[in-house]
């Protein structure tokens, strides 16, 4: 089993604690079917290394394992350089932390088992402070790793903006919100990152994004499959469930969903 990245000095006050859906996350990408498929895909040594995104990064659990566990999970040519996107800034700082730890421990533990060699990790690139794939290039990203405020809730989180500043409380109180509130059905910020994904995507992309039973993922999965790809009238999108997590009322309670073009 693949360690998990020390996240003990997260400031859970102000950032989403790893829980079931972040491990589902880890559990999946480290699933034989997931490996290979990345392999196949990025671990080319004859390519350019993968840039590997994660919306939402919140502890860094998830891209500092991604990070330091790289030649599991990508090949022993795959070394991605990964980046986290945040809109909370506490978020940021918390990832690059969780990152440089992660990191750190992959290579003194390679060194331990003498299996270490230059580029045994992938490589962090830092975290970005924005909303969603705002601050993303077209065609840049070619893993996609989003976590999203998947829970129902009557509303969105107002702006952060308008939190109060002089009110840490308040502040971190709509920190977290931000971080669970997904609005009508939880698929209000999903959707907006769905929508602008086969821009961001390069062309070999894929992402990993993580629904409830409440989103209706089967409707999800096949929205996705009628995107059309006007720069390839040969190719399909493709979304299929890689990952899940317990069982409520006979759904799967939790589900990674694979999105891809082939």
């Amino acid at each position: 089993m693949l360690p998990t990245p020390d996240t003990s000095h997260v400031p859970y006050s102000r950032v989403y604690e790893p829980a079931e859906d972040s491990f589902l996350m880890l559990d999946t990408l480290a699933l034989p079917a997931e490996t290979a498929f990345l392999t196949q895909r990025f671990g080319d040594a004859r390519t350019a290394p993968p840039l590997v995104v994660e919306i939402g990064s919140g502890s860094g659990v998830v891209l500092a394992f991604v990070a330091a566990q790289a030649v599991h999970l990508f090949g022993p040519s795959g070394y991605p350089l990964a980046l986290a996107v945040d809109v909370n800034e506490f978020a940021c700082a918390a990832t690059r932390e969780t990152a440089k730890r992660a990191i750190a421990e992959e290579t003194t533990d390679a060194k331990t088992r003498k299996d270490y060699k230059q580029d045994s990790t992938g490589k962090f690139l830092g975290s970005m402070r924005a909303d969603l794939m705002s601050a993303l290039r077209p065609g840049q990203v070619d893993v996609l790793l989003f976590n999203p405020p998947y829970v129902p809730t009557p509303t969105l989180p107002a702006n952060e903006n308008t939190a109060a500043a002089n009110d840490d409380f308040a502040r971190d109180s709509h920190l977290l919100e931000l971080a669970y509130a997904g609005g009508h059905d939880g698929m209000e910020t999903t959707d907006r990152l769905l929508e602008a994904l086969p821009e961001v995507l390069s062309a070999r992309g894929c992402a990993y994004i993580l629904l409830c039973a409440q989103n209706r993922p089967e409707a999800v999965k096949e929205r996705i499959r009628a995107w059309p790809c006007a720069e390839d009238e040969t190719a399909s999108w493709h979304a299929e469930t890689v990952g899940s997590s317990g069982k409520q009322a006979g759904w799967e309670k939790l589900q990674i969903v694979r999105i891809w073009r082939e």
